[in-house]
């Protein structure tokens, strides 16, 4: 009688719209210490297997507001014992190319609180394929993508100029993406809604966020739906600029906390509520919505990756 009972409860969820699974959990701590950073990650439950990578931003200029590595250094290293991944750049900079990266990597300091440093797209690009997707039937990582078995996507969350708002989804599109020192640019690719790959094409901003989405999906179908990824966003120095300004605007509201989430479309929209929530928040919500920022989850959550439904659970 009971099973009949919850077979009949899932057929009138499905007939009414209503998922019979819950939303995915979303974990948040207001602490931003290396500590805190250990004990929102194990709150996911994820036990990272075999070759692990870090994804995290290594920063176009000592100004730039990523995250320094004292901070991850305890989980990075001493709790995963992980390499921290990158790609190049499709822009001129700092990081454009690999001599200059690998400069700026150890100079920030990312070399000394991991077990390696793996610029992807050292070697060239691989082709990954986009499913579902609309703007976007091919992605273009770096070749050494395929050599780890999970990825930790350890983002800075903060505002972009192009985007609106970067975190976990855009670090899983343009943060993988092969940069213009590849035949085929990922990044170039992404930013033209697959135009181009060898230069920078204008396109619609719709198509642009939506092309984030579609390859952030594709990065996730690689890695076996998903199961090979945990997501993590810091929300500190919460300035309206990316990590990849050298010069970015000052922070103007105050510092918020960790989330992390298997969910990355989950994690970056409860980084986005948390922002609408805050009283000091007026310059990255400008931001935001300027560029229409939040279409890209939209976008992800239509196509079938990711939810922007969750459930937060604070930790302390």
């Amino acid at each position: 009688m009971k099973k009949l009972f919850f077979t009949f409860l899932i057929i009138l969820c499905c007939a009414s719209g209503i998922s019979a699974e819950p939303a995915p959990i979303v974990f948040f701590i207001k602490d931003i210490t290396p500590e805190a950073l250990v004990k929102v990650y194990k709150a996911t439950g994820y036990k990272a297997e075999g070759k692990t990578g870090v994804k995290v931003s290594t920063g176009e200029s000592e100004k730039s507001n990523y995250l320094r590595p004292a901070l991850i250094k305890n989980l990075v290293k001493d709790e995963l014992n992980a390499t921290i991944v990158e790609c190049n750049t499709a822009y001129g900079g700092n990081r454009n190319n690999n001599i200059d990266h690998m400069r700026i990597a150890k100079e920030h300091g990312f070399l000394d609180v991991a077990n390696g440093f793996d610029l992807q797209d050292a070697e060239g690009y691989m082709t990954i394929p986009v499913k579902g997707g609309v703007r976007l039937k091919e992605n273009y990582v770096g070749t050494h993508f395929k050599d780890y078995d999970t990825y930790l996507i350890l983002s800075h969350f903060k505002g972009h100029a192009m985007g609106g708002f970067g975190g976990a989804v855009k670090n899983l599109s343009i943060g993988f993406a092969s940069g213009s020192s590849c035949e085929k640019s990922g990044k170039l690719n992404i930013h033209s809604a697959g135009r181009s790959t060898t230069s920078w094409t204008r396109c619609p901003q719709d198509e642009f966020l939506e092309s984030m989405a579609e390859a952030a999906k594709s990065v996730c179908d690689y890695m076996q739906g998903g199961k090979g990824i945990v997501c993590v966003n810091v929300m500190n120095r919460l300035s309206v600029d990316c990590d990849c300004d050298s010069s970015p605007a000052e922070p103007d509201m105050h510092d918020i906390g960790i989330l992390a989430s298997l969910d990355p479309v989950a994690l970056d929209q409860a980084c986005v509520d948390l922002v609408y929530s805050a009283k000091d928040s007026k310059s990255l919500i400008e931001r935001i919505e300027s560029r229409n920022g939040i279409h890209t989850l939209e976008h992800a959550e239509k196509i079938g990756f990711g939810s922007r439904k969750y459930q937060l659970i604070e930790i302390k």
